[in-house]
């Protein structure tokens, strides 16, 4: 009977100890996962406060609304000028197909005139010239002008039109105009036909 008993108390001492061997290591392996823990866990990013955008203030907003105001009605401006331009563009030019038609008949007057003045009546040139200053007249009325041309003038490609080119009688008339053929014409300072010349060479 007394081996029994010592035979158990032994046990239990053995299981005893088992115990507690058992709860150092869960106490080590609780405090590793502890730390892991803290470890692991992430650190809060510390944002510099020159970084961090404040709220516009209210004179800010007032200001910013004030300058799109500013720069609407400028542009709105700019709109109005531009339309009334190109209004008056169209009102100057509206005629510009019939005042090209128109030149035609000038050109017939004129050289009805030359011929006239070389072997015709005197009453009947004097008629023909007053109905051609009256119809020039009306015409000068509504912007057209002659492009002035005389010989020995520079070329000029914004006015002037060459249609062939000829041996200059003087070394004055060398690339300069030497004849018109056909007179030009402006339109409100726009050029609706190039006066046609001969250039010396």
């Amino acid at each position: 009977m007394l081996i029994i008993k010592t035979k158990f108390m032994s046990e239990n001492n053995d299981t005893h100890e088992e115990n507690l061997n058992i709860n150092e290591e869960n106490q080590k392996i609780n405090e590793e996962n502890l730390n892991s823990t803290q470890n692991e866990t992430p650190q809060q990013e510390t944002i510099p406060m020159d970084e961090v955008t404040a709220e516009p203030t209210t004179e800010e907003l007032l200001a910013e609304e004030k300058d799109r105001y500013i720069r609407l009605f400028a542009e709105f401006e700019n709109y109005k000028k531009r339309t009334n331009k190109e209004k008056l563009e169209f009102f100057q030019y509206a005629n510009q197909d019939m005042m090209v038609a128109m030149l035609g008949i000038l050109d017939d007057f004129e050289r009805a005139i030359k011929e006239m003045q070389k072997n015709g009546n005197q009453a009947d040139l004097q008629g023909v010239e007053l109905i051609y200053n009256k119809f020039k007249n009306r015409l000068t009325e509504k912007g057209l002008k002659p492009v002035e041309v005389k010989q020995g003038d520079a070329f000029n490609v914004d006015l002037h039109e060459a249609i062939t080119q000829i041996p200059a009688t003087s070394e004055d008339l060398k690339g300069k105009i030497v004849d018109v053929i056909e007179t030009g014409y402006t339109l409100n300072e726009k050029v609706i036909r190039f006066a046609k010349v001969v250039i010396g060479n």
